[in-house]
């Protein structure tokens, strides 16, 4: 019948079991040996092999801005960004800062990003060659302010984005491998991870200064690749910031720029290809 549709499910990152169902009916009450169902049209596999799961192997495939783009590799991976797709927009506690100081709207910014030699310590910071109160000092000579825990103030308006959480807890569930790649900003006195379980919610955490690099460096995204024992054909690349994206690509990894909880959740499902969104 033309609506019929293909089901099947993952284990682990590879298609477990498939079988056939109407899409007029509620997938919800098909039996399900495995979490996120992905359903393709029948259409768009018969005469692909005999194999119907083998099928579905070669089949999977994604939308990548606006198109189709075939994927002969299952994607089995999701890696991560912390600060500003694991936590709310950092942007907005910058201005919330910058409000308290009394400092005029975008100060932080020029401070930073436009004086090379801020841009260049928040590197060394990054690669942990120089220390939070190193780049707290220089900051705070910049702005005119006490440095006195100047990162901690800064983002002290940051908190979990709890849908994102629930986002990787739910990639989990349905067998992908979980990895974090975060540019720190140093651990002390200010920890950005303080009060989240790394080591509970990924498989892998690569932080910068834990191994002298940062991205978009593209040494980091090979390292994360060889930690995680994956090709980068197979993983989903998430940040905030589209500069740390291009070298990601270039390693074959499918890229989302976060900019909110809604729109990544989509789109990581789609290419993914798994269910992330909460059941109704």
């Amino acid at each position: 019948m033309a609506g019929d549709r293909v089901v099947a499910y993952r284990n682990a990152g590879h298609l477990e079991k498939a079988g056939l169902f109407d899409a007029s009916r509620d997938i919800t009450g098909i039996p399900s040996p495995y979490p996120c169902p992905i359903t393709l049209r029948l259409q768009d596999v018969m005469g692909r092999g005999a194999d119907l799961v083998g099928a579905l192997r070669q089949h999977e495939s994604t939308r990548r801005r606006g198109r189709e783009v075939r994927n002969t590799v299952p994607r089995t991976c999701l890696i991560v960004d912390y600060g500003g797709v694991l936590t709310t927009s950092l942007d907005d506690a910058v201005r919330g800062f910058e409000a308290r100081e009394g400092l005029s709207e975008g100060a932080v910014e020029r401070s930073w990003y436009r004086d090379p030699a801020m841009v260049a310590l928040t590197h060394d910071l990054e690669r942990d060659r120089a220390t939070q109160f190193d780049w707290n000092h220089h900051m705070g000579q910049a702005l005119g302010i006490d440095s006195t825990n100047l990162l901690g103030r800064i983002f002290a308006d940051s908190r979990l984005d709890e849908s994102m959480v629930s986002v990787l807890a739910r990639a989990r569930d349905c067998g992908l491998r979980i990895g974090l790649l975060s540019n720190s900003m140093g651990l002390a006195p200010w920890n950005m991870y303080r009060g989240f379980d790394i080591d509970a919610a990924f498989d892998v955490a690569l932080i910068s200064g834990q191994h002298g690099l940062r991205k978009p460096e593209p040494a980091v995204y090979e390292l994360i690749l060889k930690m995680l024992e994956v090709p980068g054909e197979e993983c989903v690349f998430i940040d905030d910031n589209a500069v740390n994206l291009p070298p990601a690509e270039a390693l074959g990894m499918a890229t989302v720029l976060h900019r909110s909880a809604e729109h990544s959740t989509t789109r990581l499902g789609e290419l993914l290809g798994v269910a992330l969104r909460p059941n109704p």
